[in-house]
């Protein structure tokens, strides 16, 4: 599914309306309409049910009048809240707020500060709020009289119904800087909007619904959009089908390398989730004072000791060896547990510089690369590196604030800069591709925020790489299958007491239907 910015959205309206010829009072019934029906979902029947409808004077307050004709039409109490005066109102909202009037309904212009009774008195006896304030093109602040009323919407305890997007949020960047309403649910029109999805913009949202207002899909193709939200057409398109006549040799070899003294669980569960995520072979490789421990910890993988410094972690002198098993393997996942002792370092960038074969690259495989990024534009092999917001800060140079900030631009910045395909993990994990493409994804939950998650989307990637996915590819489904894992655990267990191995638990579960 596509992600639009607020002036991609524009353009298509505009294309549709004057090259097609479809007039803008027809998208916005379209678009009241779709709102009304999830109202349906949420209230049941309208009749006797009483709905408070905030409308701003431009577009959006445009579905919310259509909004109101067709509550209006069920049987139900609607009152109409505008922040202007109706003089204000132009275009094909007037045209809508002319036939609500012309049905014998009044509408209350409450942009005067001294209307808040008007608002608080509404919230006593409403059944549910809808804000159609602000639009797509709303920036900025809104103002204090706006903010007063979206507090007292916030703290009614009322569902609310958000147009488009909540109003107060920005359409393209997550972003908002004082009062935004907190929707039960966000209706938004023909494509997502990328705000909805990144920065602040899921905590407001609420459950989102895109909504079909009939703009033809081949208009969107046109404007070559490269960035996209994650669905399971997607992720199903990109899965290939098991073959009758596969072995394990058919699914990929995939090479963990990693581990050290006192954290040899990464690795662990790192080679667990490549398996899981449908490898045919894998190999973990760890320092040798840690070989004996995988051999009894793991029974489906295949284990090999490599030399080690004093300090239990992988000693450079482990570099043949491991060349050695990566030419009978198909992928190289490195760094989970791996430590950041000096000979490792060295170890990890002669091994990066000469990689021939494709690699996920974690945890202190990425901190070995700080200060010798330059490796990674000249490695010949397909890279996928999965920073968290404090690598990727270490990587980059900049404050791990500066990454939260800014995640899509950092993501893309990156994956340029590295010639990678880059997974930037955290809430709505975001992945790029060096060609300028940027997928977010949708499932995971504050549950998954312990120790050891990322090992095991390192596994997960690597496994489905291994069997013959697109770096691209592999890193937008396995970031997918880990997040919806989590949900599926999380709605078992519950999130407070979610660890990374339940993810490796539910993964079959999560993978069951896409192969």
């Amino acid at each position: 599914m596509y992600l639009l910015t607020a002036e991609e959205m524009q353009k298509l309206d505009r294309t549709a309306i004057n090259e097609l010829g479809i007039p803008g009072v027809v998208l916005m019934e379209n678009a009241g309409l779709q709102v009304v029906e999830e109202i349906h979902g949420i209230i049941g029947n309208p009749k006797g049910k009483t709905v408070t409808i905030f409308a701003g004077k431009g577009n959006n307050g445009g579905d919310g009048f259509v909004i109101a004709r067709h509550l209006l039409n069920a049987g139900a109490e609607v009152k109409v809240l505008l922040f202007a005066d109706i003089t204000e109102v132009a275009g094909d909202a007037k045209v809508n707020l002319n036939i609500l009037q012309s049905m014998g309904h009044r509408v209350y212009p409450i942009a005067n500060p001294n209307s808040l009774n008007i608002v608080k008195l509404a919230m006593v006896y409403t059944d549910l709020i809808v804000d159609a304030v602000y639009g797509t093109g709303f920036r900025g602040t809104v103002p204090d009289h706006v903010g007063n009323i979206v507090e007292i919407i916030n703290a009614s305890g009322k569902p609310v119904v958000a147009v488009d997007i909540p109003s107060g949020l920005e359409a393209n960047t997550g972003k908002i800087h004082g009062p935004c309403v907190k929707a039960a649910c966000t209706v938004t029109f023909a494509y997502a909007k990328i705000g909805l999805l990144i920065q602040e913009g899921p905590e407001h949202v609420g459950r989102l619904v895109v909504a079909d207002i009939s703009i033809p899909p081949d208009l969107i193709r046109s404007q070559a959009v490269k960035r996209f939200l994650i669905t399971p057409e997607i992720v199903r398109k990109i899965m290939p089908a098991r073959r009758p006549d596969g072995h394990k040799g058919t699914y990929g070899r995939v090479l963990v390398v990693g581990g050290s003294e006192g954290l040899s669980g990464a690795v662990a569960m790192a080679s667990s989730a490549a398996l899981k995520a449908g490898a045919g072979l894998v190999t973990l490789a760890v320092p040798v004072g840690l070989h004996e421990l995988m051999e009894v910890k793991l029974t489906e993988v295949m284990t090999k000791p490599l030399p080690e410094t004093e300090g239990v972690s992988i000693s450079v002198n482990a570099l043949p060896a491991v060349q050695e098993l990566l030419d009978s393997a198909d992928v190289l996942a490195l760094g989970p547990g791996m430590s950041t002792n000096t000979e490792t370092v060295e170890f990890v960038r002669q091994l990066v510089a000469g990689l021939s074969k494709p690699a996920v690259i974690d945890a202190d495989g990425l901190n070995a690369l700080v200060g010798a990024e330059e490796l990674t534009g000249k490695c010949q092999a397909p890279l996928i590196l999965t920073p968290h917001p404090g690598e990727m800060a270490r990587l980059m140079g900049i404050k791990t604030q500066e990454v939260q900030n800014n995640r899509i631009e950092i993501a893309l910045e990156s994956s340029k800069k590295w010639n990678a395909v880059v997974v930037l993990k955290g809430a709505h994990t975001v992945v790029s591709s060096p060609d300028g493409s940027l997928y977010v994804n949708p499932t995971g939950n504050p549950g998954m925020a312990s120790g050891g998650t990322g090992d095991v989307l390192t596994g997960i990637i690597a496994g489905l790489l291994g069997q013959g996915l697109a770096p691209l590819e592999a890193a937008v489904a396995g970031v997918y299958f880990h997040g919806l894992a989590g949900d599926l655990a999380a709605l078992e267990k519950g999130m407070l007491s979610l660890v990374a191995g339940d993810l490796l638990d539910f993964l079959p579960q999560a993978t069951k239907n896409f192969s």
